[in-house]
């Protein structure tokens, strides 16, 4: 029984320093075409909403807004960043099926 938690222990210490370590490399890779218009289209779009006089927008509104700059910026982070995002719970839950079977 100590030797699984030790092992689960050094697993898990293992998967969180190298995840840890992934995260802060920045990966600098060209983007396409394509993906260089949709981003400019975003940033256009995103300092369209920063300069509208929100003052005499009713709640609902600005509501709106908010709810388009997070899915831009969602968008924006899937561009940029590949897509993919794997949490350390995920992570975690993944070695205890793998351990379990």
């Amino acid at each position: 029984m100590k030797k699984l938690i030790y092992f689960a222990f050094s697993l898990l210490m293992l998967v969180a320093s190298t995840n840890f370590a992934s995260a802060t490399e920045k990966t600098d890779k060209a983007l396409s075409a394509a993906q260089q218009a949709k981003l400019e289209q975003l940033t256009n779009r995103v300092e369209q909403i920063r300069s509208m006089d929100k003052s005499h927008m009713s709640r609902a509104e600005k509501k709106e807004l908010r709810a388009e700059l997070r899915q831009m910026k969602k968008e924006a982070n899937a561009i940029g960043n590949g897509g993919i995002y794997l949490s350390v719970t995920a992570l975690l839950v993944i070695i205890i099926v793998l351990l379990i079977l």
